[in-house]
């Protein structure tokens, strides 16, 4: 059974149960997640052919720190860098690096600026030059899966309506919906209950409810669903190799829908960025 509690009145560790926010809590998110959002549109002209994984983590860094906050994944269970930075093939969390992007890469960017105690968690997809047709299609589909998976994110729908809507668009385009990653609860807390899972039948899961935390991150392949971790611990990529895309929003259920806390101030929602 699903116990929801007072984010007031709650530890600021991760627990089972989920926590419902007030007004200040709304506040403290749309600051976190904006600045995520900046960030993200900052680096949209440098994922560009030539430029290395770890330039792009260092302007993640610089305008993380130049906005007040600091990168939530910085050694977070060991982890020593300002954002994930995943190409092609690797699912999530990738980590940058020396590689070099090259033309017709897709590449997704994944940050956390943690600002006054919130956590603004967000990912955008960008093409880094002349990117092919099946390419730039998987990343519309993925941006289209996220969309309309926040559309069922409203009071008195279920996690399961948000999954299903998810799944349905992805599989009627015959790509694959990974189910080893998830998106989550967050807040005061990185990662948070409830789970929440891109698959799943409509009407099951915990009942939403306002002042809800939570990601909406769907992973989507263009071939099989399955992924492999690598030895580093980190980097998840496709089985077969196929390509990989991935979009997420952070999100709080409001008593008419939901509001989005990291959308782009710029209107850069998906690429092209020009």
């Amino acid at each position: 059974m699903t116990t929801y509690v007072n984010a007031d009145e709650a530890v600021h560790s991760r627990t089972s149960a989920i926590k419902l926010h007030g007004p200040a809590d709304f506040e403290g998110m749309r600051a976190a997640g904006r600045l995520a959002a900046e960030i993200l549109d900052a680096v949209a002209p440098h994922v560009v052919p030539g430029v290395t994984t770890e330039e792009i983590d260092r302007i993640v860094y610089d305008m993380t720190i130049a906005g007040g906050a600091v990168p939530a994944t910085m050694h977070y269970r060991g982890y020593t860098h300002s954002c994930c930075i995943s190409i092609n093939h690797v699912v999530c969390h990738g980590i940058p690096g020396s590689r070099t992007l090259k033309d017709g890469d897709i590449v997704n960017v994944d940050v956390t600026p943690l600002l006054n105690g919130w956590h603004g968690d967000s990912s955008r997809m960008y093409l880094a030059g002349d990117v092919g047709v099946k390419s730039r299609r998987l990343v519309e589909v993925t941006h289209e899966c996220l969309m309309l998976g926040i559309e069922q994110a409203k009071p008195g729908n279920r996690l399961g309506d948000i999954s299903h809507a998810i799944q349905t668009h992805a599989e009627k385009h015959r790509y694959g919906v990974v189910r080893d990653f998830c998106g989550h609860g967050l807040g005061r807390v990185f990662h948070d209950a409830p789970e929440v899972v891109h698959i799943g039948r409509p009407g099951t899961g915990p009942e939403l409810k306002p002042g809800m935390f939570f990601t909406i991150e769907p992973m989507i392949n263009i071939g099989r669903p399955d992924v492999k971790m690598l030895d580093d611990g980190w980097t998840a990529v496709t089985r077969d190799r196929s390509l990989s895309a991935q979009f997420e929003h952070s999100i709080g259920i409001t008593e008419t829908g939901c509001e989005i806390f990291t959308l782009s101030p710029r209107g850069l929602h998906r690429p092209p960025y020009a």
